[in-house]
């Protein structure tokens, strides 16, 4: 298949997780919430729920709201104090949603999530049960790391690897991570004005992996080697994944209409691979 017939099927789609970071959501001069860019979000998000399509919402933010209401200067280094920004934000950052989604006839329910919904198989089953279920009910999850709860500061990759987790727990067919960058590039497009843009990738290889060492995002804590790893977890689950940029979110329906935009990551399933091995152990990083 050619790159163009690769994104021709993306608009098949049919269960779709989209993934924001805090950044994004953001004023970045002020730290604020920029109302403008998540009503636009909401709204596209339910535009693609009308056309009878699955999404779920994975968003970062509870801390960063959370500090911004406690007139914080910068986030908390101390757990406790971020726990309790995060469970201060995370009602305020909630309550936005709701409020939007409801706007557009269309109910929202949160969902925050540990590392142990992998590694506890009871509590991987009760997720994947609430989780469908809401979808089934036309309910659009809203997921975050449960921050006020994981004392183990597990990090989840400013949620990208969290997003692969859910994509896998629903059984996505796409995964679209919003990020500051429009996709993948051959090194740091932010100093190297050779780099390029990666338009389709069929195989996550070492090569490519070293590139992503080379390659930033500029704000968040994510990265762009933990949206690889991500990659690496859907693609092996049988979704596809697509990396594109905040600065526009018209860029969903447009990815989905077969835009050459950002990067797509094709699936690549692989079915001799226990995924919660595959997770727990973080195999995805190497392999």
């Amino acid at each position: 298949m050619t790159n163009l017939d690769y994104r021709k099927t993306l608009k098949d789609k049919k269960r779709i997780v989209v993934k924001i970071g805090s950044s994004s959501l953001i004023h970045k001069e002020t730290g604020e919430i920029d109302f403008l860019k998540v009503e636009k979000l909401v709204r596209i998000l339910s535009d693609l729920k009308n056309q009878d399509k699955d999404v779920v919402l994975v968003s970062s933010g509870s801390i960063t709201v959370g500090c911004k209401a406690l007139g914080l200067k910068k986030r908390p280094e101390l757990l406790p104090m971020k726990q309790a920004c995060a469970a201060l934000g995370q009602g305020q950052l909630m309550m936005i949603y709701q409020k939007l989604f409801l706007e557009y006839n269309h109910l929202s329910a949160q969902v925050l999530l540990t590392f142990d919904v992998i590694t506890s198989p009871e509590r991987r089953i009760n997720a994947e049960n609430t989780l469908k279920q809401l979808l089934d009910l036309d309910i659009i999850p809203v997921v975050n790391e449960n921050d006020t709860v994981a004392t183990d500061e597990i990090d989840f990759g400013d949620n990208d690897t969290l997003s692969a987790i859910v994509s896998t727990l629903i059984n996505a067919d796409l995964l679209i991570l919003i990020t500051d960058i429009d996709g993948f590039y051959t090194d740091d497009p932010h100093t190297n004005p050779d780099a390029v843009r990666l338009s389709v990738i069929e195989k996550i290889d070492d090569n490519l992996k070293n590139m992503a060492k080379g390659s930033r995002t500029a704000y968040g804590t994510g990265g762009m080697s933990t949206k690889i790893s991500a990659a690496r977890i859907v693609t092996k689950t049988g979704a596809d994944m697509v990396i594109i940029d905040s600065s526009d979110l018209n860029n969903i329906p447009r990815i989905i209409d077969g835009k050459d935009l950002g990067t797509l990551f094709i699936s690549n399933p692989n079915s001799d691979i226990d995924i919660t091995d595959y997770i727990v152990n973080k195999k995805y990083m190497n392999k």
